[in-house]
Parts: C-alpha cells; sequence; structure tokens
C-alpha cells in the first residue's frame, strides 16, 4: 500500500477536469433575458408552458415543476400518503433526500439492497423488505440507468403499493422504449447544474394519475387552491382562493423555467453526446481487469448522469483512497457516489446499522465517478482514459 506517494513528471492535465458541469449557451441566456424583460418573474406563463414540454419529453399527462429535486420528492411522498407508522422501501445507494422525504412525512426508510453489477435497486432484496407496514418504494435510477419497473411494478401491483421513480439522473432514459417519467406512479426529476438539463436549481413530480397531480399542485403552493370544486366554500369570485390543506412554497420561478425550456430542447444533443463518451469509456475500461464497470440491462436505453468505474482489489495494489487522490494528482477530479445513507450519523442517530445493505457497502468502498458531461471534448475523454490508465499502471498487482 506504500507503493504510491506522489506521481513523478507532468500531470495528463494542466487544468483541473471535474465529474460534471452544466452547458450554457446563449440562447440559454436569452430566454431567460426575454423573461427578465417581461411582466413575470414567477407566477408567470413560462411555468406552463415548461410544463407542457416536460410532458412532452417524458410522455406522461401531468408534470409540477418545483424548486428542486428534494422539493419533489418530498411532495411526491406527501400525496403518496406516506405517514406515521408507515414503512417505505427505498434505495440505499442515493444522494441522502430519496430516503430524508419519508421521514419528512413521519415515515420509516427501510433501505433495500443493491443488484452488485447494475447498482440499482434489487427487486429480490425490495421483496424481502415488505410487510404489512409497507406503504410504497421510492425507487433511484441511478447513474441515469433505468430501475427493473417489470419487476418493481408487478410487486407494487400484488401489495398495493406506491411506486415513486427517483429520477433525477434519468431525464432523457427509456424503459422498453418508454421515456422515464411515463411509467411509475410519481416519477420525480433534478435539474442541478451536474444533471442533463438544469436551471440553476429546480425538480419536478410528473404523474398520468390526475388525483396525484391535483395533491402535488395544491402542495407546491402552500394548499392554496382555486379550483372551486376543491373549496370547502366555493364562490365565482374571480378573486377568491383557499387554503384546504397545509401546504409548502415549493414554485419554480419563471426565470428557471425559461432556462429549463431552452434546455429541454437540447436533451437529444446532449443525451448522444453522454452516450458517446459512454461508449469510448466503455471500449477502453472493459479491457482492463483492474476495473469493473456498470452492467446495462438491455430495457434500459440510457442516457448516462454518472459514470462509475468500480476497482477490483485482486488486481490493484491500493484503496479507493489512494486511487481517487491519484486521478486529482493527474487533474481528473473524480467523485463519490455514494455513502451508503443509513452510513451518514443522522441515521446512525435514528438507530440504523452497518451491515444491512452488504452489496452496496462494498460498492461504496470501491467506487468513483469519472467526468462525463455534454461539454467535455474529445481531448478530455482521451485525457480522463490516460489518467486512469496511469493509475492502474502504476498500481496494479
Amino acid at each position: 500500500m506504500e507503493k504510491l506517494a506522489v506521481f513523478g513528471g507532468a500531470p495528463v492535465r494542466e487544468q483541473p477536469l471535474h465529474y460534471g458541469k452544466q452547458c450554457v449557451e446563449q440562447d440559454d441566456i436569452d430566454a431567460v433575458a426575454q423573461v427578465l424583460r417581461s411582466d413575470f418573474l414567477t407566477c408567470g406563463p413560462k411555468v406552463a408552458e415548461t410544463e407542457e414540454k416536460l410532458c412532452e419529453v417524458t410522455g406522461a399527462k401531468y408534470a409540477v415543476l418545483v424548486a428542486n429535486g428534494t422539493a419533489a420528492l418530498h411532495l411526491a411522498a406527501l400525496a403518496a400518503g406516506f405517514g406515521e407508522g408507515d414503512e417505505v422501501i427505498v434505495s440505499s445507494i442515493t444522494f441522502a433526500a430519496s430516503a430524508n422525504c419519508v421521514l419528512y412525512c413521519g415515515a420509516r426508510p427501510v433501505f433495500a439492497d443493491i443488484d452488485p453489477e447494475t447498482y440499482n435497486i434489487d427487486p429480490e432484496s425490495v421483496e424481502k423488505l415488505i410487510t404489512p407496514r409497507t406503504k410504497g418504494i421510492v425507487a433511484v435510477d441511478f447513474t441515469g440507468q433505468a430501475v427493473e419497473h417489470d419487476a418493481l411494478r408487478q410487486l407494487c401491483r400484488e401489495k398495493g403499493l406506491v411506486f415513486i421513480e427517483d429520477a433525477a439522473h434519468a431525464i432523457g432514459t427509456k424503459y422498453r422504449g418508454q421515456p422515464v417519467g411515463s411509467i411509475a406512479d410519481m416519477t420525480c426529476f433534478s435539474f442541478h447544474p451536474v444533471k442533463t438539463v438544469t436551471c440553476g436549481e429546480g425538480g419536478a413530480v410528473t404523474t398520468n394519475d390526475e388525483n396525484l397531480y391535483r395533491r402535488v399542485l395544491r402542495l407546491r403552493a402552500h394548499g392554496i387552491t382555486r379550483v372551486p370544486s376543491e373549496m370547502a366554500h366555493p364562490t365565482d369570485a374571480m378573486w377568491y382562493n383557499e387554503q384546504v390543506e397545509l401546504g409548502f412554497n415549493y414554485r419554480m420561478t419563471d426565470i428557471q423555467a425559461a432556462l429549463l425550456l431552452s434546455q429541454l430542447g437540447k436533451l437529444d444533443k446532449f443525451s448522444a453526446r453522454r452516450k458517446e463518451i459512454e461508449k469510448r469509456y466503455d471500449d477502453a475500461f472493459s479491457q482492463m481487469p483492474e476495473l469493473f464497470i456498470q452492467r446495462e440491462i438491455p430495457e434500459s436505453d440510457t442516457t448516462r448522469h454518472l459514470y462509475v468505474i468500480r476497482l477490483n482489489p485482486e488486481r490493484l495494489a491500493c484503496d479507493r483512497r489512494q486511487f481517487f487522490d491519484a486521478l486529482y494528482k493527474e487533474n481528473v477530479c473524480p467523485q463519490v457516489h455514494y455513502l451508503p445513507v443509513y452510513w451518514h450519523s443522522y441515521y446512525e442517530k435514528l438507530g440504523y446499522q452497518k451491515g444491512l445493505c452488504p452489496n452496496a457497502e462494498a460498492y461504496y468502498q470501491w467506487s468513483m465517478s469519472i467526468p462525463l458531461y455534454y461539454a467535455m471534448t474529445d481531448r478530455d475523454v482521451e485525457d480522463t482514459i490516460r489518467a486512469v490508465q496511469k493509475v492502474v499502471e502504476y498500481y496494479k498487482k
């Protein structure tokens, strides 16, 4: 393990290359500027226009734009009716928000293990965790690859569970030809800058269920409605609105919506470039026994948000930290996605212990995400490959 201290010679790159980065072009800037010169910076027409575009992209009947991906998950969990005494099965390898949304509602997250090759939630693990208290599943399309919808939907139908798909990574992905966003009971998206399309911050809930849509719509804006049929004291007064339940201010501004609308128009080219980079990585790394690459199920036509490499400890004389730091020395800057959620100290305080999900814990010990985003040049891609190869060569047994 002491074999490596500092690489000698010049690094592969002069400037750092980070794992993710937005692509904002002049037409995106023009779209935002147009809203800034308009009468509505928020609560205007651009949000509804962008929701229509998102329905077109995902194939969903309804879409509700919100402030961020976490807000989307929170509202979906509330609309699903999760509450005190309920259990909700969630992915173990994900950002904490995928489980936090269950806690927000007073329910208890139950962590399912991952498939050791796809890194997505394992339906067999899910099935073993279902109890009479189980109310739903929050399944994450990790790295952008679609979860195993057929198996998960069958479980939900048999057990009467609500299926929430956390597609924060997966805008543009299709499962058996059907866009993610139109398959689960509710699908949640994130538009953070490292995602495939962005509006700075932002999120959305899509669904084909009108009742769920109406509930999410109300909860987005304080639980207030202007729909007479939803009111306790309806009136035809144009000014009247009524709070019918306790909601939140999770609205998206028209400024953000304009940027997102422009970005959604580029989704196909963003997706195509990410697939090109993924293929180049696959071609390079599949020939290296020192690394494992993520297996993709044939049903998923994936727009990949993250590209994960997993180290083979039987072939490398280093741990993950050493490999990670060595890549940084080459100015190729990876990231780790993610700590198993129940390893966070907050979850430790709630009584969750290590050992719940062995596959997830083994994945975390040896994995990292390398640069992948639309604006990467071919040189950037080749630099990343060369840096990984250089570190592998240095550390291989």
